[in-house]
């Protein structure tokens, strides 16, 4: 019986082919800068215009023939601009270039405009200034062969007029105003000034508003001059304005004694002076990034362009000669295949089969070393099967692999729009050539191996990279620890921007292990100061706090600040294990058990994924994992808690786990080059006077990060992991509930809440209160267990 195989349509319809065309940034480009210079040309062409119309004239109106013009653009150009000039608009016919001009910039990514202002403003005021240059200048230039308000102009004036007389005017001058207030969001509050009352009043009942506290008057104005008040309640300092001579004041005063005016203060509404609701009245919302208002973001232009990098690319005979081998491969073990389809990714094309009913899945499986035989692959990978799906995937890498930059990564769509991350992170593209991201403030700490050079490095940067694509200053700092010395060094420049480090610390790239250690206590401190404040806030998270914290609700005289997202990237931290262990270790665990409310994130980076390195508590608290290209079976057991790491191809292709599913990712490129440019943009500009300082570490050794003097927990109570099981289970961080649980002594039970601390399984104590239980469900129990083992 003949094998029956479904061929899928694996040519490109020319309606994408035409879409993927268009929104093509070669394509972009090339329409604005057409845009661009069509707009510059016809503006020198309405402004030729408009100095040689008198020359032009009898040739625009064919009245002589001629082949020579005037006009910088020629008779046509002459005869074109008088279509819009005299015949339309007039001179407001130059407000017609705004929107093609800022539509060319756009589309040329060279600068961003509001396209509706740019089309909805001068459209309006087109039509306005139209009209308002015929109705009040058309005797200046009647006799003039140029229209100021063109024949659009003139016959409407003249149609209002014979309707509404001189109420044009008033129209006019409604129209403008209304115009305005839409137009600015300065407008109203202007004219709202403007109309606000005001009045003289003398040093005497200058002095009386000052005792009952409405006005606060500086002396020497007082004795120099009257002063003028706004009795709104709304002025400040700088509006009191000296009104009259002192010479005219007694004449003044005079007056004032024999008919007494009453003031009335007036304040806002149902708002107490001097509380947090009068100051976000009086003065807004809390912007964090006042203080480098004019930082600009890094423009894509420093990021490398490749060849169709927006697009794999697609080579049929390729395609079609490794759908016959996984066929054949198939077919000689009995196993036949009722469809085959492709998605060709940048560097991995993913074969999705439906097998005959019957077949087991566990046959298919058991045969990836025949098949990487048969199609002669590096190393291929079978899904069985994928998720959500009736079908088992084959991944085989492509012939010629494509780079994936990290400029089409940042100038994405999806990237550029993201705006309910917290933190966005790109990294690269998935099986299906979509970018791929990910919220860092959700994952909420990362997981990074593979052996050396196989893109781990890379991956860090791109991380970094995407970070400072999306995040002011002001709202994220880096802590970053390297013990290769060289990998982070680059970004030094911007200390004074983006990073964060330990006071009258000289080096902001720490590489020193005594430095690791006493940062990572700091960042600890860091980390209980910042809860502390969530607390007295009445916030559960950093969100809350902050979003509290710009409406004025929380005073600054009262230790409240904005809290930055902090982000440790640690690479190579397998080096500081093996240097300074549970020094190391310990801190660590405590911020990835608790950091995450309060905004800090931790990225671990290592190249040996081995049980020593990361042990069972450090994975119970990290559940999202990157993995580069390993060595064995194991190392990806021990990444993952999966296979399929060891069949990656390397040069960038990972496998991604949020906790759940496993997504092949291939890493953006970004190299040493672009990250320097990144670097020199942003060290170029204005920056705070010093690096984020965190707090003081505290003195001594691990007791002041752990809370607990001296526990060895290699000599654990023999109880220790039945009431570890207890306390999660109750969640119950309490001695005295442990000593009626299992009927100890105080001072047995002390001694295993000392050991459960140390553990990490509980926090620290807290007076009578009980303690938190940090570790939330069985299976991170049973990884910590595990490790102490």
């Amino acid at each position: 019986m003949a094998k029956k195989i479904t061929k899928p349509t694996d040519e490109v319809p020319s309606s994408v082919r035409l879409k993927r065309f268009f929104k093509d940034e070669r394509t972009c480009f090339a329409l604005g800068l057409i845009l661009v210079v069509l707009s510059i040309y016809v503006f020198f062409s309405f402004a030729s215009y408009v100095f040689t119309i008198d020359a032009d004239q009898s040739q625009v109106e064919g009245a002589v023939q001629s082949a020579s013009a005037k006009n910088l653009s020629g008779l046509k150009g002459a005869k074109f601009a008088n279509l819009f000039i005299n015949e339309t608009f007039g001179v407001s016919a130059f407000l017609l270039l705004i929107f093609p001009f800022v539509l060319g910039l756009r589309l040329m990514q060279i600068k961003t405009f509001s396209l509706w202002k740019s089309f909805l403003l001068p459209a309006i005021f087109l039509v306005w200034s139209s009209i308002f240059f015929s109705f009040f200048f058309y005797d200046f230039y009647k006799d003039s062969a140029l229209s100021w308000g063109g024949a659009h102009g003139d016959f409407l004036s003249v149609w209002l007029f014979d309707n509404i007389g001189w109420g044009v005017v008033l129209l006019l001058f409604v129209s403008l105003v209304v115009i305005l207030i839409f137009a600015s969001s300065k407008t109203l509050p202007f004219i709202k000034k403007v109309f606000t009352f005001r009045r003289k009043v003398t040093p005497q009942e200058a002095e009386n508003q000052k005792a009952i506290g409405t006005e606060i008057v500086p002396e020497e104005w007082v004795e120099d001059s009257a002063i003028e008040v706004d009795l709104s309640g709304n002025a400040s300092p700088e509006e009191f304005q000296p009104i009259m001579p002192k010479e005219e004041l007694q004449e003044e005063e005079e007056k004032s004694d024999a008919d007494e005016l009453e003031i009335d203060i007036v304040k806002p509404e149902d708002v107490e002076v001097g509380s947090l609701d009068y100051v976000l009245k009086t003065q807004g919302k809390y912007d964090p990034t006042l203080d480098l208002s004019h930082y600009k973001f890094p423009s894509l232009s420093l990021l490398k362009t490749y060849p169709n990098e927006n697009a794999p690319i697609v080579n049929m005979d390729e395609q079609n000669a490794n759908k016959e081998r996984i066929v054949n491969a198939l077919g000689d073990f009995g196993i036949e295949i009722t469809s085959i389809k492709a998605t060709i990714g940048p560097t991995v094309t993913l074969y999705e089969i439906v097998p005959k009913a019957g077949t087991r899945i566990s046959k298919i499986r058991n045969l990836e070393s025949d098949i990487m035989l048969s199609l002669a692959a590096k190393g291929i990978r079978i899904i069985a099967p994928i998720p959500g799906k009736g079908t088992i995937g084959i991944e085989v890498p492509n012939e010629k692999p494509q780079i994936v930059s990290m400029h089409s990564i940042i100038a994405s769509k999806k990237f550029q729009e993201e705006e309910k991350m917290a933190l966005p992170v790109a990294i690269g593209r998935t099986i299906t050539n979509e970018v791929f991201m990910f919220d860092l403030a959700k994952t909420p700490h990362l997981l990074v191996a593979g052996a050396t050079g196989q893109g781990k490095s890379v991956g860090l940067n791109a991380v970094i990279t995407s970070l400072l694509y999306k995040k002011h200053p002001a709202e994220l700092k880096f802590v970053l620890i390297d013990p290769k010395m060289v990998e982070f060094n680059i970004y030094a420049a911007i200390e004074k921007h983006y990073m964060a480090k330990l006071p009258e610390e000289e080096n902001v790239i720490i590489t020193d292990s005594t430095k690791v250690i006493q940062t990572l206590k700091s960042l600890v401190v860091e980390m209980e100061n910042r809860y502390e404040l969530l607390m007295k806030a009445n916030c559960r998270n950093i969100i809350d706090y902050n979003e509290k914290f710009v409406n004025r609700q929380l005073n600054p005289e009262k230790g409240h600040r904005f809290l930055p997202y902090i982000v440790i990237v640690i690479d190579e931290f397998g080096d500081f294990i093996m240097v300074a262990g549970k020094e190391v270790e310990t801190p660590i665990a405590r911020i990835t058990q608790k950091a995450r409310a309060v905004g800090m994130h931790m990225i671990l980076a290592t190249q040996r994924p081995s049980v020593n390195i990361i042990t069972g508590v450090i994975k119970a608290n990290i559940p999202s994992r990157m993995a580069f290209r390993v060595q064995s079976m194991i190392d990806s057991r021990t990444i993952l808690d999966a296979t399929g790491a060891q069949q990656l191809i390397g040069r960038g292709d990972l496998l991604y786990s949020g906790g759940n599913d496993v997504t092949r990712v291939q890493c953006a490129f970004v190299d040493t080059p672009e990250v320097e440019d990144i670097v020199n943009h942003i060290s170029k500009q204005q920056a705070y006077p010093s690096a984020y300082e965190l707090p003081e570490p505290p003195e001594g050794g691990e007791s002041d990060i752990s809370g607990v003097a001296s526990v060895d927990l290699s000599k654990r109570d023999v109880l220790f992991a039945d009431v570890a099981r207890w306390v999660v289970s109750q969640q119950i961080g309490s001695t005295s509930a442990i000593q009626r649980n299992f009927e100890l002594g105080f001072n047995r039970a002390g001694k295993i809440m000392d050991q459960l601390e140390k553990a990490g399984i509980v926090g620290p104590q807290k007076g009578s209160k009980p303690r938190q239980v940090l570790v939330q469900d069985d299976f991170m129990l049973t990884q910590i267990l595990e490790s102490l083992i």
